[in-house]
């Protein structure tokens, strides 16, 4: 396997100018005070109640996703080609999204094949023609990236339907600051906390055209049992808006209202966090108690923004992540400023017969599988493991793409046995709005706690750590 490049010391073991403060501090720093201060932060999640669920667990209980107290490093110059990379990115996938719905461009132009995209059952029909406000289907995208050494990023995977991650990001910042403020004295990191307010203003910007004065805003969650529950009311505390069920809302003359103490109010966007097939029972699975009664007539009336818009999901697809680098250059006329990962597309049959042969070599993944779940890292896989997956292959190559094992960068981490390097990626957040792409510096550095593990995802075992951009 290619040895990875680490973030702290580089190639040739030298330091990293990004890391020079990190390191003299690590040194003056004793073991013991250091371990004092990881087990402070671990006291300080339990107390905020900062926790996740793993469904499918027998028990289910609520767990905390493991913070590690070392920050993870980028230099000013390396943030603004990520930042000019993500933006690009999305605004070239709001722009296929609104062209599949609509004149369908580049299907005409052969350049993504039709049936991945008519076959393909996060396609929503009900989105044929349908206009959404200023045009903006991915108002909060989550792009997970990795790095390979020092000048390359490569994205991983497009979220661009209820991504989420950030609570994490705000929470490891403030706790940071509270455990470590000598450590901060020593750098210039540029804040996050600023991100509420971002995100608001975003949502605010993209309310339809006729809403009369301040949009009103509402967070739609499925409810206290979603694994994700936290992170839906600490969001909607920090926005500072109604946080809603679907039985808080009711659908009168194609207008959304919520249901306060003062009687009804109109609400004009909703940042749902609800999957499409629950958001309205009349449009789309009848037996959902989840979601809103004619939710989709008020939003085809253009009286109410969604945001994520319904159908996203497609750009989610790992099979139409392959087709990303032609996309950004069929709309923008650019080339790709961040890599996609090389990847075979199991549906064409000289990619599975190639894939086929080398199992033991690549990852495989499930093009609408999530959270780790779903894959093969054939480096670290059995002999069982890598036939059932070939036995899988065969059966549904069209639900499956493969990519090279990557070397991800190792950052220095907390382990048992002291200070060691463990593999790291990056969700940044990217936030659309009317006339702006915003891009918070930082975002969530998730680690892959275990030795030699490159699976970064919580449900897997992986934790979090606070990532410093340097002004």
């Amino acid at each position: 396997m290619v040895t990875a490049f680490d973030e702290m010391t580089g190639p040739c073991g030298d330091l990293r100018p990004a890391y020079r403060e990190l390191a003299l501090w690590l040194k003056e720093t004793p073991a013991d005070a250091l371990e004092y201060r990881r087990q402070e932060a671990e006291l300080l999640f339990r107390r905020i109640g900062i926790t996740f669920a793993v469904y499918g667990e027998a028990d289910s209980t609520e767990r905390l996703i493991p913070f590690d107290v070392i920050p993870r490093i980028l230099a000013g110059r390396e943030w603004i080609t990520l930042e000019k990379g993500l933006t690009q990115r999305v605004k070239a996938l709001n722009m296929f999204l609104s062209d599949v719905y609509h004149s369908r461009d580049i299907l005409r132009a052969g350049i993504v094949p039709d049936d991945l995209i008519f076959q393909n059952p996060v396609f929503r029909p009900e989105m044929n023609g349908q206009d959404v406000p200023h045009d903006i289907y991915v108002h909060i995208a989550g792009i997970d990236v990795v790095r390979v050494d020092a000048d390359n990023f490569y994205v991983l995977e497009d979220n661009a339907r209820t991504p989420s991650g950030v609570s994490y990001m705000l929470e490891n910042r403030e706790i940071m600051m509270r455990l470590f403020p000598d450590l901060f004295a020593r750098h210039r990191v540029a804040p996050v906390e600023n991100y509420p307010d971002a995100l608001l203003s975003a949502l605010r910007s993209v309310a339809p055209a006729a809403t009369p004065g301040e949009p009103t805003v509402a967070l739609l969650t499925p409810g206290i049992y979603n694994s994700a529950y936290y992170e839906h009311s600490f969001l909607a505390d920090k926005l500072g808006v109604e946080l809603v069920e679907g039985r808080d809302l009711i659908v009168k003359n194609e207008a959304v209202f919520m249901r306060t103490t003062e009687g009804l109010k109109r609400v004009d966007v909703i940042y749902r966090r609800l999957d499409d097939d629950f958001l309205d029972p009349l449009s789309f699975r009848p037996d959902s108690a989840l979601g809103v009664p004619g939710l989709m007539a008020a939003y085809a009336a253009g009286n109410v923004t969604l945001a994520n818009a319904v159908g996203t999901g497609i750009a989610d697809d790992k099979a139409v992540y392959s087709y990303m680098p032609d996309i950004v250059k069929f709309y923008l006329g650019e080339e790709p400023i961040l890599k996609n990962v090389p990847t075979w597309r199991c549906r064409e049959p000289g990619d599975l017969q190639y894939v086929l042969a080398n199992l033991k070599d690549l990852v495989v993944k499930e093009v609408h599988g999530s959270g780790g779940y779903g894959m093969l890292i054939g480096p670290a896989a059995t002999t069982e493991t890598i036939e059932s997956f070939r036995a899988r292959l065969l059966k549904d190559p069209e639900g499956f793409i493969a990519q090279p094992t990557l070397a991800l960068s190792t950052c220095p981490t907390c382990t048992d046995s002291g200070l060691a390097p463990r593999h790291v990626d990056l969700r940044p957040f990217v936030l659309t709005g009317k006339d702006r792409v915003t891009v918070v510096p930082g975002g969530l550095t998730r680690v892959a706690l275990k030795e030699g593990s490159l699976v970064v995802n919580s449900s897997q075992g992986g934790g979090t750590k606070d990532t410093w951009v340097l002004e």
